[in-house]
């Protein structure tokens, strides 16, 4: 991957961090695909992106996840994910939120 298409993908998990709190700390593959789209986030989002980077989130500690009835992935926040959805705390291929937002 190039800088580019790696910032873009640390901004998406931030972007699916953010959702889940706004979200009640939780939300399924579905809802955060849709979510994206809506934020502008389509070049190269599918399904299968989503839950890529679900897992990611996952490997950083930043959320647990669970599948539901054996097909829809849901993602459960965890406090680390609280933390570096706000900015109290960096992670690795994580964007970094803007002051204010």
């Amino acid at each position: 991957m190039n800088d580019i298409a790696d910032g873009i993908l640390a901004n998406r998990r931030l972007a699916i961090l953010k959702l889940l709190v706004e979200d009640g700390g939780h939300s399924n593959e579905s809802v955060l695909e849709l979510a994206l789209r809506e934020l502008g986030h389509r070049k190269g989002l599918d399904r299968a992106a989503v839950r890529q980077m679900m897992r990611e989130l996952e490997e950083r500690a930043c959320v647990t996840l669970q599948l539901f009835r054996d097909t829809v992935l849901v993602a459960h926040i965890t406090d680390r994910g609280r933390l570096a959805a706000i900015g109290d705390i960096s992670v690795a291929g994580i964007a970094s939120p803007h002051i204010g937002g």
